[in-house]
């Protein structure tokens, strides 16, 4: 059973996780990466702690405790807007100091939020193909689902 650890973005710290969850049920997005038949356990869900990410800092530790064996950075911190500009300071913060693979992503990036950015001009400056290739490598239709 793989153990996860869910970490959110500060701008939606009140949301229920329902895309999250559900795409985990689904296996789609960033939990693709995951057999439908493996158990994956939720040990943790908790918020960034808003700008810029107080909670980094702590909240691994205690899904460490918990057994988190690998943190996923929600979808929210790709396709919110703007999309998080630590997104790449978080990674590589909880990755050295806890020593836990970090994905970034959850749930498909919902088509509407991927048409709304592809038209802007930060979206190919911020390389998202190299932070999120594997969300945006989605089918259209997955992410349409996610609208």
């Amino acid at each position: 059973m793989t153990k996860i650890g869910i970490i959110i973005c500060g701008r939606y710290q009140s949301c229920g996780g329902g895309k999250c969850f559900r795409a985990l049920r689904e296996r789609v997005g960033a939990f693709a990466r995951y057999p439908k038949e493996e158990p994956v356990e939720i040990v943790g869900y908790s918020y960034c702690g808003g700008c810029p990410g107080g909670n980094i800092e702590y909240v691994p530790e205690e899904m460490k405790k918990n057994g988190a064996e690998i943190i996923h950075l929600a979808t929210g911190l790709v396709v919110g807007y703007p999309p998080c500009p630590n997104l790449r300071k978080f990674k590589e913060f909880i990755e050295t100091k806890y020593g836990l693979p970090v994905v970034v992503g959850t749930h498909p990036i919902p088509l509407k939020y991927l048409t709304a950015h592809e038209k802007l001009s930060f979206w190919k400056t911020a390389d998202m193909e190299a932070v999120a290739g594997h969300l945006l490598a989605e089918s259209r239709e997955i992410m349409e689902a996610y609208n």
